[in-house]
């Protein structure tokens, strides 16, 4: 077999092995939206879900923008490149897509979810550049915690319609807090990621129960 024939048959078989992994990363951010919109954490066409198919070149699979997740369909997931082309699907990907293409960049994360609910929102609604939360078990949960004794810092960034000039605020916000798990987007929402799928599912559990213990207890303490 020629070199060209063998260079063809590897390109073939890695062409064959993303479009597997991506029908199946498909299947798994349906299930993901599905089950967020069940438990009220992304009402309407709200929140957006990617994950990454392949690192060299950077291909996510990403949300379709303007998607009802609680119908979620694996059509409506697209695979992106990292200048937002879309490779695969149709329609238009996610408003935010730079903003997990910043994340997926700047954190090597496998994948990167961004929830609407009523907790997180209420939370980013901080007049603070952060929140502080500490002394919960469940923060063990977060990668690497080993302690409820653990102090996450969320920082919260001012939202903006301009997606360019957010992208940067972003990756800006991840250098400065560069142990940080996850970050609050002004009366906006969390986002949060993982080195793969279950992880960043895992943290936003995680995550949306501090913030609405936190919410809840700051509410009772005013009563």
């Amino acid at each position: 077999m020629s070199v060209a024939n063998i260079s063809f048959e590897r390109e073939n078989s890695r062409c064959m092995d993303q479009t597997l992994a991506s029908s199946e990363i498909a299947e798994s951010l349906v299930e993901v939206g599905r089950g967020f919109y069940a438990r009220g954490w992304v009402m309407g066409t709200s929140g957006n879900f990617s994950a990454v198919i392949s690192r060299s070149p950077l291909v996510l699979a990403i949300s379709q923008s303007g998607a009802d997740k609680g119908a979620l369909t694996s059509e409506q997931i697209l695979l992106i490149d990292e200048e937002c082309k879309v490779l695969k699907g149709s329609g238009k990907p996610s408003d935010e897509t730079l903003l997990h293409l910043a994340v997926a960049q700047a954190r090597g994360a496998g994948a990167v979810l961004h929830t609407h609910s009523i907790w997180s929102t209420i939370a980013a609604d901080a007049r603070s550049d952060y929140i502080e939360i500490e002394g919960y078990e469940m923060l063990k949960g977060l990668d690497g915690i080993r302690t409820h004794e653990h102090r996450e810092k969320l920082p919260i960034l001012d939202n903006h319609q301009d997606m360019t000039v957010l992208a940067e605020k972003v990756k800006a916000c991840l250098k400065k807090y560069d142990g940080a798990h996850a970050f609050l987007l002004r009366r906006h929402g969390l986002y949060t990621w993982g080195r793969d799928l279950a992880e960043a599912r895992r943290h936003i559990e995680i995550l949306e129960f501090l913030l609405e213990v936190a919410g809840r207890r700051s509410t009772l303490n005013t009563m």
